[in-house]
């Protein structure tokens, strides 16, 4: 398996081979490939970053399912018992 760091490094040595006409085509690419898929950001009112425990609070404990708080019943949490 490929890590990313030897992808990235793969990739950049390539890029350094060609000239500078198609490393500029190559960065185009990257740039167009990068604006089709914007990172999701939440934000408060006042326009601050906003952390995925704040951005879903209204939906922490939205759920009826009768267990309770699940990381103090430790048994329901190691799951059923293989046999």
């Amino acid at each position: 398996m490929e890590t990313v760091i030897n992808l990235e490094q793969r990739i950049s040595e390539k890029v350094k081979e060609l000239s500078f006409d198609r490393q500029r085509q190559v960065l185009d690419f990257v740039e167009f490939l990068a604006s089709k898929s914007p990172k999701v950001e939440f934000k408060r009112p006042d326009g601050t970053p906003m952390s995925a425990l704040e951005a879903a609070g209204d939906l922490v404990g939205c759920l009826d399912s009768g267990l309770g708080d699940l990381s103090t019943n430790k048994k329901y949490l190691e799951g059923p018992k293989a046999k």
